[in-house]
């Protein structure tokens, strides 16, 4: 049956204000996006501002919000820094996704520990990449600068095997490149590095699922990402 003409036109307003809900939620995503990039990219760029020796040992820090010494650390606890000055805890999310999924992670440290360790795990560059593209996004390994944005977090394969970290920042060097905040051994520092070393890893992560239900929505059923080829031993 043949819908009025009054029909017709409710049932396009109604689209309409669905098209605008919709468009209005998605404006709202990208500003608390926004915003939490933005308090990232200041924290990290703070963390320039401390000195920090660089120093590897396994150190047993409290759980959940533990710290190895605030003088000491290596690259992954700039990343761990920056994101608990925002109010995300990397040890707890990374011990508890690898407490329930223990076999995703990479089979090295597998084979130096049958548990999680909460003192070491989230310090793990290899287990960060793990975690980042189970619980953020995959973002495309790419030669071009212009594809790096601020909040961005790269690995590198420093060569042999040897893995690293930063997080792009929202400052820029002559050439147009946006600057890493990182530590390779002489404190966490703001440096032209995006192509200094073969590029491993490309993520964004918002934070956990309770932080981040109102940011955005994730397809059901979607399949575990493929482990990134460093980490396949």
């Amino acid at each position: 049956m043949p819908l009025s003409k009054n029909a017709t036109s409710a049932a396009l307003l109604c689209s309409i204000l669905i098209l605008v809900a919709s468009s209005a939620s998605q404006v709202g995503i990208s500003a608390t996006h926004a915003d939490l990039i933005r308090r990232l990219v200041a924290a990290a760029v703070d963390r320039t501002h401390h000195t920090v020796r660089y120093d590897p040992a396994y150190v047993g820090i409290p759980y959940p919000n533990g710290d190895v010494p605030a003088d000491t650390g290596v690259c992954t606890d700039e990343i761990i820094r920056s994101y608990r000055a925002v109010g995300i805890d990397l040890q707890k999310e990374v011990h508890e996704d690898m407490a329930q999924n223990f076999s995703a992670y990479p089979r090295k440290w597998r084979w130096l520990s049958r548990k999680t360790d909460p003192n070491i795990d989230h310090r793990r560059v290899p287990n960060l990449m793990v975690f980042f593209a189970r619980k953020g996004e995959i973002l495309p390994i790419s030669s071009k600068a212009k594809d790096y944005k601020p909040g961005d977090l790269v690995t590198w394969d420093l060569s042999g095997n040897v893995p690293h970290i930063g997080i792009i920042v929202d400052r820029k060097a002559a050439n147009g490149h946006y600057l890493i905040v990182h530590n390779i051994g002489r404190g966490p520092q703001v440096e032209d590095v995006l192509f200094s070393w073969k590029v491993t890893g490309h993520f964004r992560y918002y934070g956990p699922r309770a932080l981040a239900e109102s940011w955005a929505s994730r397809p059901t059923g979607r399949a575990e990402p493929p482990v990134p080829p460093l980490l396949a031993s």
